[in-house]
């Protein structure tokens, strides 16, 4: 892609072809300080371009490794700060433009926005509304924000439906934790239900096969029955004896699938889960996992990723896996290895897991409770 004339005139003697190495000099930069000296160098060069370039730095993060992101972030802030040192302006028009194309990467919209309210916070105040079902979580977080306050607002004169209303709205849209969770205490405060797990998208209907032996954290390489034949009818070898498959329904608002309940707080020991989700049409989505644990998860019989960690703390969507659903059902298998830790933090041998799309909204699936799972 060439230069414009003003891109080409505020880089000075620079020429397209030289914009573009450099471009690819970040881009190439990869983990491991792979291209770091190459990238270091070609900074330099593209930071002592003009306001004008910031459109085309911008969309040379779509597709970028987070390495490459981070150089061509660093570019724009150089960019940036130089030009208002100066007194010089940013291009808003362009950078608005460049804002509202979701073609472009959801990093660096978000940073073109973040651009525009640096200098013009009015404008950018009047594109937040137009956020609020973005596919960018940081962008469409502005929305939410702003309709929280407006139904505080609301709450705070006694307008209780009006207050209701925008925080059903702010729900609906919002993605960040801490967002849904004021949300959730808020309308539960108006005397409203919330249904979290349905919100997030939990699965909670499983069926667990356990326990097996973890001793010496040997047991997240051993490739247990489970992971061989998954039919719901099978009985397995296990720690104790015969293992068979047993239902579990969690209660847990989040989600939680929780191991302790039914076998007691073991340690060096595994356990798997298993459960069906029905998927309308054939798509792309997310399985995101929480797990303090060492654990792996398939898809229809195909390992996704696994981790093999204990006790690193836990979050929502600590973990997030790319899949591709089938239409029809999809067995999903977790295994989740516990340690021979004894400390208070170390007792939890338990996950959460939802499938969502790459936003974060819930993918629902076609049945409320999980039928058998036949062996893939």
């Amino acid at each position: 892609m060439a230069l414009t004339a003003i891109g080409l005139a505020s880089l000075g003697q620079a020429a397209a072809d030289e914009f573009d190495d450099a471009l690819a000099a970040l881009r190439a930069v990869g983990g491991e300080g792979q291209g770091n000296a190459a990238a270091g160098q070609a900074l330099q060069r593209l930071a002592k371009g003009g306001a004008d370039t910031l459109p085309r730095l911008l969309a040379s993060m779509d597709g970028a490794n987070p390495f490459a992101a981070n150089y061509l972030r660093g570019a724009v802030e150089v960019i940036v700060g130089n030009t208002l040192a100066k007194g010089g302006l940013l291009p808003v028009v362009e950078l608005g433009e460049f804002l509202l194309n979701k073609s472009h990467d959801t990093r660096s919209r978000a940073l073109a926005f973040e651009l525009i309210r640096r200098v013009d916070a009015e404008a950018a105040g009047q594109l937040v509304p137009g956020l609020l079902g973005d596919s960018s979580v940081d962008l469409r977080r502005e929305a939410v924000a702003r309709l929280l306050s407006q139904a505080e607002a609301r709450a705070k004169a006694s307008n209780k439906p009006a207050a209701v209303l925008l925080y059903r709205q702010a729900l609906d849209a919002a993605r960040d934790l801490d967002q849904i969770q004021a949300v959730a205490v808020a309308l539960r405060d108006l005397g409203r239900e919330v249904n979290l797990t349905r919100h997030f998208g939990f699965l909670v209907d499983w069926q667990l096969a356990g326990p097996f032996h973890n001793k010496d954290r040997a047991g997240f390489a051993v490739a247990f029955a489970p992971e061989n034949n998954a039919a719901l009818s099978a009985s397995y070898d296990g720690l104790n004896g015969k293992v068979t498959w047993q239902p579990y329904s969690t209660p847990d608002e989040y989600g939680m699938v929780d191991f302790n309940e039914p076998y007691g707080d073991l340690k060096e020991v595994t356990g798997y889960a298993q459960t069906e989700f029905v998927s309308a049409t054939d798509r792309p989505a997310q399985l995101r996992l929480g797990c303090k644990n060492a654990w792996k998860i398939w898809l229809n019989g195909e390992l996704v990723f696994g981790r093999d960690e204990y006790h690193r703390g836990m979050r929502i969507d600590q973990y997030q896996l790319p899949v591709q659903l089938k239409k029809g059902g999809n067995t999903i298998l977790v295994k989740a290895c516990q340690n021979e830790q004894v400390e208070d933090w170390t007792v939890q041998w338990q996950f959460q897991l939802r499938v969502c799309d790459a936003t974060g909204t819930a993918i629902h699936s076609a049945t409320k409770k999980n039928p058998e799972v036949a062996a893939k």
